[in-house]
C-alpha cells in the first residue's frame, strides 16, 4: 500500500516524518548500515595504524589503501544487477534479506578479528561493499513510494543527514574503540558491529510494504554488458543523467578534502588526531546542516535552483580556506582546545563548516530531482547507474590526488585546485541543463527581493491540465509564479517580454509560450494557440495572463476572450489567481519605465493568492475578472 500523504499541505513537516512508520524505520535502518561500515572500516585502519595486526610483507599503506579498493569494487560488478533486482521485487523484503546479510558478514568479521586475520579482514570489507551496493538503489528507489513529492526534499535531507552523521560517529567510533585499548583489544568492536546489525535487522521489519516498480525486468548477471547498458539508457535522459555527473562530482570532491585531512591537521595546521577529527566532525555536521535545510529553503518542492548556490558556496569557501590557511603550522601536536585558541583555526574551521554546508543544498535536491524525474519502473537502474558513476569519480579522485602530490604539489593547492575545477565543474553542468541556473535565478528573486505570502496554494491541481489566470502587474509575475508553484508552468507571454536580455533566458528554458497581437503578427499568434493546446493535451499547467498586457495603472484590464479559445479547443479547470503589492515595485510601470528607476520599496511585502479551481463550462469573461479581482484585494 502506497502511504504517500494525500493533500500537499497536509504533508508532514521534514522532522515529523521521524515519527511516522512509513520513513521512520527506513531512515534507523540506514543509518544503523551507514555507521556500521564506518565503524568497522576505521577499526580496520587503526589496527593497521598502530600495529595490533601488521603483515610483515605488505607496507600499512598499501593495505590501507587495498582495503579502500575492495570496499568500492563491488560497486563496479553488482550495481547493475543490484538496480534490476530492486526494481523487480518488493523492496522492503529486499531490505530485510540485506540486513540479514549485514549480521552475517559482521559475525564473519568478529572472527576474522579474532583470528588476527588481515586477509580475512579485508576481504570481508569486499562483502560489506557488496551488502552495500545492493542496498544503495533500494535507498533511494523507495523514498518516492513512500513520499509525497512535496516531501522528497526533506526526506532525502534527513537521509544526507543520517548518512553523513553515521559517517562521522563510526569513523570516530571505529577508531576510538581501537585507540583506547591498550592491548588493541577487538572485543568491543566486535560487540558494536553485530549488535548494531541486529538493532538494524529489528528497525527493517517495520519498513511498509513497497511494491516492485517492474516486476517484468529479466535480471541479468553480466558485469560489463549489463553496466555499459545501464549508463546508456540512463544517458537517454539528459537531464537525469547530468543530475548523476553533478552528484558523482559532488563525492569526487568530498573524498578528495576527506582524504586530505589527515595529513592537512597534522602537517599543514600542526594539530594530532583529535583536529583530525576536529575537521571530519566540521565537514559532516555542515553537510548534515545544509542537508536538512534544504527543505526550509525549497518549501515543499524539489527546488533545484539550490544546485547553483550550493556550487557558488563551494567554491567561494573552498578559496577562503586556502587563503586562510597559515603560511607556517599554528604548533607541534596540538590537541583540540590549543588549535582552537590559535590564531585563525575558527577561520579554518569556519571554511570547512561552510563548503560542507553548501555541499548539502547541492547534493539533496539532485537525488530528490532523480526521484521525481525517473520512470518509477526504472527509478533503482537510475540510482544504480549513479553509484557506478560515484564509484568511478571517486577512484578518479584517489588517482588524480596522487598524480597531484607525486609533481610536489601540497594540500592547499589541491584545495585550491578542487575550488577552480568545481567552478568549471559547474558552469558545464548548467550549461548542458540550463534549467539548474533558471530555477535559481527564480530562487534568489522569491527569496532575497521580496517577502512573500502564499494563500491557497492547495487549489492548485499536484497533476493533469489546468489553466491558472492571474493579474499581470510587473515584468516578474512569471517569475514569481514559477518560484511559488510546485509544478512547472507553460507561460504565455507577450512576446517583446518574451525577448528581455536574461529574462528570455528563463523564458526560454522554462518553454514558455510567445505570443503576439493577431494584427502584429498572426502566423505567432496562431502558433502561440496550437502550442497551448499540444501543452494541455500532454497534461502541462498553464499560466495565462488574461488581461493580455502588463496594467499601465495598477488596475485591471479588461480580460480578453483569448482563454475562452482555449478551453474551447480543451477543457480543463481554470484556477484564478490574485498577486498583491507588486504595483509601485522596479519591475512595474508605477513611477516610470520599469527597470529604469529607483525601488521606492526594498523587501516590499507581495501576496500569492490562489482561488479555488472554476470548471471550464463555468467560466466567464467577466466572472473570472472578478474572482481575480477579490484575490488580488486592495493590494495592488
Amino acid at each position: 500500500m502506497n502511504q504517500k500523504s494525500s493533500n500537499v499541505d497536509s504533508s508532514p513537516s521534514q522532522f515529523q516524518l521521524l515519527k511516522q512508520r512509513r520513513f521512520a524505520p527506513f531512515f534507523v535502518t540506514q543509518l544503523l548500515g551507514a555507521f556500521n561500515d564506518n565503524v568497522y572500516k576505521n577499526a580496520l585502519v587503526a589496527l593497521i595504524a598502530f600495529a595490533a595486526i601488521r603483515s610483515a610483507s605488505i607496507d600499512d599503506g598499501l593495505l590501507i589503501n587495498l582495503a579502500a579498493g575492495l570496499f568500492i569494487l563491488p560497486f563496479f560488478i553488482f550495481s547493475a544487477l543490484c538496480g534490476q533486482i530492486a526494481d523487480k521485487y518488493e523492496k522492503s523484503a529486499l531490505i530485510r534479506r540485506i540486513k540479514l546479510a549485514e549480521i552475517g558478514i559482521m559475525l564473519l568479521g568478529v572472527i576474522a578479528f579474532y583470528l588476527e586475520s588481515m586477509p580475512m579482514l579485508i576481504g570481508i570489507l569486499f562483502l560489506m561493499g557488496t551488502q552495500s551496493t545492493f542496498f544503495g538503489p533500494i535507498k533511494y528507489g523507495i523514498l518516492p513510494q513512500h513520499l509525497d513529492s512535496s516531501e522528497l526534499t526533506g526526506g532525502n535531507g534527513l537521509v544526507e543527514l543520517g548518512t553523513f552523521l553515521a559517517i562521522l560517529l563510526g569513523t570516530i567510533a571505529g577508531t576510538q574503540l581501537i585507540a583506547s585499548s591498550a592491548d588493541g583489544s577487538t572485543v568491543l568492536v566486535s560487540v558494536v558491529i553485530v549488535v548494531v546489525a541486529i538493532v538494524g535487522y529489528l528497525a527493517s521489519r517495520s519498513i511498509p510494504h513497497s511494491p516492485a516498480s517492474d516486476p517484468t525486468v529479466v535480471v541479468r548477471f553480466n558485469p560489463l554488458t549489463e553496466t555499459v547498458k545501464l549508463v546508456r539508457e540512463t544517458a537517454n535522459h539528459k537531464v537525469i543523467f547530468q543530475s548523476i555527473l553533478a552528484i558523482s562530482w559532488f563525492w569526487f570532491l568530498g573524498a578528495t578534502y576527506l582524504a586530505q585531512f589527515p595529513v592537512y591537521a597534522r602537517d599543514t595546521l600542526g594539530g594530532n588526531v583529535d583536529v583530525f577529527t576536529l575537521l571530519l566532525g566540521s565537514f559532516s555536521v555542515g553537510i548534515a546542516m545544509g542537508s536538512i535545510l534544504c527543505e526550509r529553503l525549497s518549501h515543499g518542492r524539489v527546488e533545484i535552483g539550490l544546485v547553483p548556490f550550493g556550487a557558488i558556496g563551494i567554491t567561494l569557501f573552498g578559496l577562503d580556506l586556502y587563503f586562510s590557511t597559515p603560511e607556517a603550522p599554528l604548533g607541534s601536536d596540538l590537541s583540540m582546545g590549543a588549535f582552537i585558541a590559535a590564531e585563525g583555526a575558527k577561520r579554518v574551521l569556519a571554511d570547512v563548516f561552510l563548503i560542507g554546508l553548501f555541499g548539502g543544498f547541492y547534493i539533496v535536491p539532485l537525488y530528490a530531482l532523480i526521484q521525481q524525474r525517473s520512470d518509477p519502473k526504472r527509478l533503482s537502474r537510475s540510482i544504480a547507474c549513479n553509484n557506478v558513476i560515484n564509484a568511478l569519480f571517486m577512484v578518479l579522485s584517489a588517482l588524480i590526488v596522487m598524480a597531484l602530490l607525486g609533481f610536489g604539489a601540497s594540500v592547499t593547492q589541491i584545495f585550491l585546485a578542487m575550488s577552480l575545477v568545481n567552478l568549471l565543474v559547474a558552469l558545464y553542468i548548467f550549461r548542458q541543463v540550463p534549467e539548474f541556473f533558471m530555477r535559481f535565478l527564480i530562487w534568489l528573486l522569491v527569496h532575497t527581493a521580496y517577502r512573500l505570502n502564499k494563500k491557497g496554494m492547495e487549489n492548485i491541481p499536484k497533476a493533469g491540465a489546468a489553466i491558472v489566470a492571474a493579474n499581470h502587474v510587473s515584468f516578474i509575475d512569471a517569475l514569481l509564479l514559477a518560484g511559488c508553484i510546485k509544478r512547472p508552468i507553460r507561460f504565455v507571454m507577450y512576446y517583446r517580454i518574451y525577448q528581455i536580455p536574461v529574462l528570455n533566458f528563463i523564458f526560454r528554458t522554462a518553454n514558455a509560450i510567445p505570443i503576439a497581437g493577431r494584427k502584429e503578427n498572426e502566423k505567432m499568434y496562431e502558433q502561440a494557440f496550437e502550442t497551448m493546446n499540444a501543452a494541455l493535451e500532454a497534461g502541462d499547467l498553464l499560466c495565462i495572463f488574461p488581461e493580455g498586457e502588463i496594467t499601465r495603472d495598477g488596475e485591471l484590464n479588461p480580460f480578453k476572450p483569448g482563454i475562452l479559445r482555449v478551453l474551447d479547443a480543451k477543457q480543463v479547470p481554470v484556477v484564478p489567481i490574485g498577486l498583491q503589492g507588486l504595483w509601485g515595485s522596479l519591475f512595474s510601470r508605477k513611477g516610470g519605465k520599469a527597470f529604469f528607476k529607483f525601488p521606492k520599496r526594498i523587501f516590499a511585502r507581495i501576496g500569492v493568492n490562489v482561488g479555488a479551481p472554476i470548471a471550464p463550462e463555468d467560466v466567464q469573461l467577466e466572472s473570472l475578472q472578478e474572482s481575480v479581482r477579490q484575490l488580488r484585494g486592495e493590494r495592488r
